[in-house]
């Protein structure tokens, strides 16, 4: 568990791959601003909590119930990336009094359904694991040629996250039943029940090879008063390519929906 700085607490939902790690850069430039906390998903290496089945997405709000109270916090923002926006979405809904605010990054929104390319590596996840890698530098080039100015910060970028990737390794077959999992699920009522402030956070259209932003936005008419800021520059990763200006966002937004001391 990554669990650093001090201000108002902000809990970082990793996405579809599980793993904390992944997110470092982000982390890392949030604690100066937040006490940020993430963890590995369970059935993840690293998580120390294994995936009931029986239990099905359930797993995951026990999960995240069992961070807070390890973590001694009764309240906390809840953001998440991706994949693990349907984690922190599904929470709020569940667990009101628990969220101060709520934040959606990159995240599909309900109905969503993956496409051609993607519904291949799901249905094949360890068959098609080498060909996910090996074509990763393609998907993300567009992101990170246009958030890297030069090409020394570029491959800086690509040696950094290669690392990240290598150190932290994730389990095919888990990422895939996950998906198998939301596929399922109907997570619009979620919406109707949210009452923590909303922020949707998205690249730009075209550099987003994963989840279109045109989909993430749909939050907000799914959720009332929620407010959208765009990050430019980048695509599905821009808390990587550009973890600064993510911190910016998302800390000025935890900040200003901090309850304050009575």
């Amino acid at each position: 568990m990554f669990d650093r700085g001090s201000g108002p607490p902000l809990i970082v939902i990793p996405g579809v791959q599980g793993r904390w790690e992944w997110l470092t850069p982000a982390l890392r430039e949030l604690q100066t601003r937040c006490r940020t906390i993430s963890y590995s998903l369970c059935g993840d290496i690293g998580s120390g909590a294994a995936f009931d089945p029986a239990l099905g997405f359930d797993n995951y709000i026990r999960q995240l119930d069992a961070v807070f109270m390890k973590t001694g916090l009764t309240q906390a923002a809840v953001c998440g990336i991706s994949y693990g926006g349907f984690i922190a979405l599904r929470y709020a809904a569940v667990r009101p009094m628990r969220v101060t605010s709520l934040i959606l990054v990159s995240s599909p929104a309900p109905g969503w359904v993956p496409n051609a390319r993607q519904r291949q590596y799901i249905a094949r996840p360890w068959r098609s694991a080498p060909a996910f890698v090996a074509t990763a530098p393609v998907r993300l080039w567009p992101e990170i040629r246009s958030a890297c100015p030069s090409w020394a910060e570029r491959l800086g970028f690509c040696v950094s996250y290669a690392g990240r990737v290598a150190a932290a390794p994730t389990i095919p077959s888990r990422m895939a039943a996950r998906v198998t999992l939301q596929q399922q699920l109907d997570f619009a009522p979620d919406c109707d029940r949210i009452t923590a402030p909303t922020l949707i956070i998205t690249g730009e259209e075209g550099l987003d090879q994963v989840v279109p932003p045109g989909i993430t936005r749909q939050y907000q008419t799914l959720i009332p008063g929620a407010r959208y800021e765009k990050m430019e520059g980048t695509g599905h990763i821009g808390m990587l390519t550009r973890p600064r200006r993510f911190a910016e966002i998302v800390s000025r937004f935890v900040h200003e929906c901090h309850p304050s001391p009575i």
